[in-house]
């Protein structure tokens, strides 16, 4: 189904597309919808098409870590966390992450997506988003009877190729850690999937139904349209560098994209565009060995300046994750991951899954975002401090960040940032380990709105050396203080041992455990065993070019006449909510874009 090198290498394509992920797959379907372009997918991961570890849901143990699903990325040592290096993993092949996430269809506050409009991008707002993520969502319905048990009402939600649904089987028990959320004080959200997140719910997932498959880019962007004739996909061909048209122009005129295949130099043409998609880990980096970024990062590592943009790979931004853990009762009927460690209970769900039911039919599906004023009584105190702290230092913030401050400490007054997840299992096992037999609920707290901004930025000119990954976890002054936060969330958390009908479920708290009690040990403790949900962001940020943007608002590199960036690298400031649904929605934008049937509307106003 897919390409020969025979077929690509030095031919000529209208667009060509560095990258076959979430964001390359849906841009390909688009721009090839009309017969007389031709597109081309260049992706450095193979197929994948139709491995049961990817269609198969619940799967993560098996993917993340697989060589043959998932990239490997590793951070450099974190001094924000204990110096402790953190894992990236990433999707490798078509489909990218969108094949090896965690299959969680959520879409951030209406207020968060005008953000970057606010931020000097006429054209990207919610009206706008809702309306291209549409073409992505095909809802399925679940039965009435699951719709009541889940407390469920569509009337006040409004869903949009692709199979979103909830998964074959939930289990009571889920339905009791969703109302101790509410009797917790976190009423039920009334419009999720709407702009409107506040609150606690189950949350739709890219989960078909009709085959108790994982929905993804490739079932629902490549498979529908591998047929056409004027889409070409080359897997396995590592993307090296744009190289430019040799006329010598004022501007960069991207002509062709080297690339390796086979463990040899190749190169194609393009008689139109060429779009990075290669997502907000790579993407800088190919711009960096094409000689777009900061000359003295260019410099450092002998590759000659072509275009001087020192946005490349800075303004990255994170989300980041602590489990609170619970032992549940030995006679509590409720079948959690744990379990799968037995070899035999394995087999066992392996077969279930067959018949359409057992563990590998679920999925996480319970959310809770709540605002700082949800979460503590010290939220004022924490939101003066935060602002104090921003206003006295505001002189030495590079351009562009005071404009993304000040938006945030907006967020932090009135917005759902504080995340709850409810997996059902132990999800980090530290400092106690897992006990053979045992049983547990995890209780997953994700800080979304940080004020920590990390780099991303080449250390080599040979393409197959990593770039360096330093997102800055918890490092800058005002980001030490957003720890405060994160340490009252925990706190949330953990009181919920204390609410019906959790407190009768469970028999104590496993993680952090009674050794863990003051603010001090907390904020310890989080440093020690945070993680993170791998929704990097913003490394070649929508912005201004003054205000340290890599590109403008039709996803233009700054300083190129026909180079496009289409992927999560571009959001200018991240917003609370997991991120792939709205790589699709960029993605979609980006197609109307492209062929010059976006209506370009008035500017809105920057943020004061």
């Amino acid at each position: 189904m897919t390409a020969t090198i025979e077929d690509v290498a030095s031919k000529s394509f209208d667009y060509i597309i560095c990258g076959g992920g979430t964001a390359g797959l849906t841009l390909a379907a688009r721009l090839s919808e009309d017969p007389n372009v031709s597109v081309l997918i260049l992706e450095a991961g193979g197929a994948n098409i139709g491995l049961t570890d990817i269609l198969r849901p619940a799967s993560y143990a098996t993917i993340l870590g697989n060589p043959q699903c998932a990239w490997d990325y590793t951070t450099i040592k974190q001094r924000g966390s204990k110096d402790t290096t953190h894992k990236w993993f990433r999707g490798k092949g078509l489909g990218g992450s969108s094949g090896v996430n965690f299959m969680c269809w959520i879409k951030p506050a209406r207020e968060e997506i005008d953000d970057f409009e606010r931020l000097g991008n006429p054209g990207w707002n919610w009206n706008n988003f809702e309306k291209y993520i549409h073409r992505t969502e095909g809802f399925i319905t679940p039965p009435e009877e699951q719709q009541r048990l889940m407390h469920l009402n569509f009337d006040k939600w409004d869903m949009g190729t692709q199979a979103i649904g909830y998964p074959a089987t939930m289990q009571e028990a889920e339905l009791k850690l969703q109302e101790t959320m509410v009797n917790a004080g976190i009423p039920l959200a009334a419009r999720p999937s709407n702009g409107d997140p506040v609150g606690t719910y189950f949350a739709p997932c890219n989960y078909d139904v009709r085959t108790n498959t994982r929905s993804y880019a490739t079932t629902a962007y490549y498979l529908p349209n591998k047929d056409r004739p004027n889409l070409a996909v080359l897997v396995a061909a590592r993307v090296n560098r744009i190289l430019p048209s040799s006329d010598g122009g004022l501007v960069f005129s991207a002509e062709r994209v080297e690339f390796e295949y086979g463990g040899e130099l190749h190169t194609v043409r393009a008689k139109k565009e060429i779009i990075l998609s290669a997502g907000a880990l790579k993407t800088p980096q190919l711009l960096e060995l094409s000689g777009i970024g900061n000359p003295n990062i260019l410099r450092r590592i002998g590759i000659p300046t072509k275009v001087d943009l020192p946005g490349v790979g800075r303004n990255v931004q994170e989300h980041m994750t602590v489990s609170i853990s619970f032992e549940l009762r030995d006679d509590v009927k409720f079948d959690t991951f744990d379990i799968l460690a037995d070899p035999e209970v394995l087999k066992k769900h392996l077969e279930l899954y067959r018949t359409g039911t057992g563990l590998f039919t679920t999925n996480v599906t319970g959310f809770t975002f709540a605002t700082l004023h949800q979460i503590t009584p010290r939220a004022d105190e924490i939101i003066k401090a935060a602002e104090d702290k921003i206003m006295k230092n505001a002189a030495s913030y590079p351009p562009g960040l005071l404009e993304q401050y000040k938006i945030s400490l907006e967020r932090l007054r009135k917005s759902a940032g504080c995340e709850i997840i409810i997996f059902t299992g132990m999800m980090t096992p530290y400092p106690n380990p897992v006990e053979k037999g045992k049983r547990y609920v995890s209780m997953v707290a994700a800080l979304n709105h940080t004020f920590s901004r990390g780099t991303i930025h080449s250390v080599s000119k040979d393409p197959a050396v990593d770039p360096e990954f330093d997102p800055r976890y918890l490092e800058e002054e005002i980001g030490k203080l957003y720890l405060q936060v994160w340490v009252e969330m925990v706190k949330f958390a953990r009181n919920l041992k204390n609410v019906s009908p959790l407190k009768d479920m469970i028999t104590k708290e496993h993680n952090p455990g009674p050794d863990v009690q003051t603010d001090e040990e907390i904020a310890t403790w989080i440093k020690a065993v945070m993680s993170t949900t791998w929704h990097t962001a913003s490394s070649c940020s929508m912005l201004p070019q003054e205000m340290g943007g890599v590109v403008d608002p039709q996803l233009k590199v700054y300083g190129t006449e026909n180079l496009r960036v289409v992927d999560l690298s571009v959001v200018p400031l991240h917003f609370a909510a997991h991120t792939q649904a709205i790589v699709y929605g960029i993605a979609e934008q980006a197609a109307d874009i492209i062929k010059g049937k976006f209506q370009q509307p008035h500017v809105a106003a920057a943020a004061a």
